[in-house]
């Protein structure tokens, strides 16, 4: 049995729809509150923080403020991106369903492990349908927001067989390196190609993971 790994956010799901927006209206709030100088970010640093688990993002993103602050922050932006693909802002990239499918029916087990929280994780399968494609479905929450190669490590007794980590992000990579997995970086997600270094190819687009899966 071949087990694919997959991040979501950057991989499978185009963040940025909801991310970008929720992101923008909780620094103009906490600008407007005095609590930060700046609200003006681009989409580049924007989503430098997607892949972060929610709590390691503001703590590194806004140091200073204080930790009651931060965590009214971050629960703001996730409810605001909750809203947001409540109300179908939100998107898979194209041709990801296809994809999935594909490999799927190809026979391999598809996993998905991403640094969410589980009710994000929960509203996003429901409303993508995503327990069409995964069996099992990890997110950091549930191992106490402990890295995603350590996650693995807790997660493969209940696995056979051999893996395949893919995903946009250095968490993907560094789960691949310093487990002996074979990798595949994201290239079109909100990685840097430094980021990606380590990985065994890079794809350009998710179509292309199919071959390259067959080809590794």
């Amino acid at each position: 049995m071949l087990n694919l790994i997959f991040d979501y956010d950057g991989t499978i799901h185009n963040s940025m729809k909801t991310y970008a927006p929720a992101f923008r209206n909780t620094c103009k709030w906490l600008y407007e509150n005095g609590y930060i100088e700046n609200c003006e970010y681009t989409d580049r640093e924007i989503s430098y923080w997607l892949g972060f688990n929610s709590s390691d993002m503001w703590e590194q993103f806004q140091p200073e403020l204080s930790a009651e602050i931060r965590e009214k922050a971050r629960i703001m932006l996730g409810e605001d991106m909750g809203k947001r693909v409540e109300n179908g802002e939100g998107a898979l990239f194209e041709n990801t369903e296809n994809v999935l499918e594909t490999l799927k029916n190809t026979g391999y087990n598809l996993i998905f492990l991403s640094n969410c929280r589980i009710s994000y994780m929960e509203r996003h399968k429901r409303v993508f349908g995503l327990d069409r494609y995964f069996s099992k479905f990890y997110c950091c929450e549930e191992f106490d927001f402990i890295p995603k190669y350590e996650i693995f490590r807790k997660i493969r007794p209940a696995h056979e067989g051999n893996f395949i980590v893919i995903g946009d992000r250095f968490h993907d990579i560094e789960t691949a390196v310093k487990n002996n997995l074979k990798s595949i970086g994201c290239g079109y997600g909100y990685g840097t190609p430094e980021e990606l270094s380590g990985a065994d190819i890079i794809v350009d687009d998710i179509t292309q993971i199919p071959e390259t899966v067959r080809n590794l």
